[in-house]
């Protein structure tokens, strides 16, 4: 296989940019994610990669909750600010205010959307664990262009 090829083709399928806010028990905290679809209607059902070494992967596997926080086309240094998970101080994550949802998850402030969902099953293989949610809550909080990873100049996969 021309590994170069192989890498190419993965970074053509279109992924959206989010902020996922992770919980467990009193520790919050938040990552910036692109590999994430939904994968079934009923019960709704979303399936998202995390890295398996990851300290926000054992706050998903010991809180069993994540909420997904969506952004706008405006808003890529909000999500650049995420791929270090930052600490929290009272209702902030870094610099970025939150409250919590039905899970305990973090909600951002500036968010253009989120999900919430409970951590249905994970799958522990390779160097990427899939976490599979039900969506539990949702809420729309403005309209927009959601930001895409082609809207930026960062690339992951391959």
């Amino acid at each position: 296989m021309n590994t170069e090829f192989k890498k190419q083709i993965l970074r053509r399928i279109p992924y959206g940019l989010y902020v996922v806010g992770v919980v467990d028990g009193e520790e919050v905290s938040g990552f910036t994610a692109t590999w994430l679809a939904q994968c079934s209607f009923d019960p709704p059902l979303l399936m998202m990669a995390v890295r398996a070494d990851s300290r926000s992967g054992s706050l998903i596997k010991n809180g069993r909750a994540f909420s997904i926080n969506f952004l706008d086309k405006s808003q890529s240094d909000l999500a650049k600010t995420f791929f270090k998970p930052p600490d929290r101080a009272g209702n902030k994550l870094g610099e970025v205010e939150f409250h919590t949802g039905l899970t305990g998850a973090p909600l951002l402030e500036l968010a253009q959307a989120y999900l919430e969902c409970k951590v249905v099953e994970i799958v522990e293989h390779g160097d990427h664990h899939v976490v599979i949610g039900e969506v539990i809550d949702a809420q729309v909080c403005r309209e927009g262009d959601s930001l895409m990873l082609s809207d930026t100049n960062w690339s992951y996969g391959g």
